[in-house]
C-alpha cells in the first residue's frame, strides 16, 4: 500500500483527538499521526540491512503487528501522564491518547492486509511468524522505493486517492463545537 491511506487514516484520528476547530494543535496532532501511521514501515531499512522481506523483522513483519502497535500506544500513554500529573482529568487523556496511537499503528497492519500483493502482514507475531491478508483485498499494492515514483506507482496513488477521499474529507473538513441549547423565548 502507499502511505496515502496509512496518512489518511493518521490524519483523521488527529482530528478526532484534537479540539473542535482548527487550530495549531488540531493540525500538530494531524501530522504527529500521521507520521505515527507510517511508522511500522521502518522496517524497509532491514532490506538495506539484509534482512528477507519474509524474515520476522522483514517488510510486513513484526513492526506492522498488533502487539507492535499495543506496545508503542502503551509507551505513548505512559510518556503522555508523566508529562502532567497536577491535572486530574491528565491520566484518562493520557489513556485516550495511547489508545489512539495504538489504533493508528494497528490500522497500518490492517490496511496493508487488504492489499493485493506482497507476502502477508505478521499481525500476529510474536505469537506466530504467520502472515495473513484478509480475503477482501481492495487496495492495491505499491511500488516499494523510488519505483513508487513510476506510472504503476502513480496509479496505486489516484486509487488510493479515491478509496479513502471520505477519511480526508472527515481529516479537513472544520467540526464544529458541541450545539448550545437554547431554551423557549430565547
Amino acid at each position: 500500500m502507499a502511505s496515502i491511506g496509512h496518512a489518511a487514516i493518521g490524519m483523521a484520528a488527529g482530528r478526532r483527538l484534537a479540539p473542535p476547530g482548527r487550530s495549531q494543535r488540531t493540525f500538530a496532532l494531524m501530522f504527529l499521526f500521521s507520521l505515527l501511521s507510517l511508522l511500522p514501515d521502518v522496517d524497509v531499512v532491514g532490506f538495506a540491512m539484509g534482512v528477507p522481506y519474509g524474515a520476522p523483522f522483514g517488510h510486513r513483519g513484526a513492526t506492522h503487528s498488533l502487539a507492535t502497535a499495543a506496545l508503542v500506544g502503551f509507551m505513548a500513554a505512559v510518556a503522555a501522564s508523566a508529562r502532567s500529573t497536577s491535572d486530574p482529568e491528565a491520566p484518562g487523556r493520557a489513556l485516550r491518547f495511547g489508545a489512539y496511537v495504538a489504533l493508528v499503528i494497528a490500522s497500518h497492519g490492517l490496511l496493508d492486509a487488504m492489499t493485493d500483493g506482497g507476502k502477508g502482514v505478521a499481525l500476529l507475531w510474536p505469537v506466530t511468524t504467520r502472515r495473513f491478508f484478509f480475503a477482501w483485498r481492495p487496495i492495491p499494492v505499491a511500488p516499494i522505493g523510488a519505483d513508487f515514483f513510476s506510472i504503476s506507482g502513480m496509479r496505486v496513488a489516484a486509487v488510493e486517492l479515491i478509496e479513502f477521499a471520505p477519511v480526508f474529507a472527515y481529516a479537513l473538513l472544520a467540526r464544529r463545537g458541541p450545539r448550545k441549547y437554547k431554551g423557549a423565548g430565547e
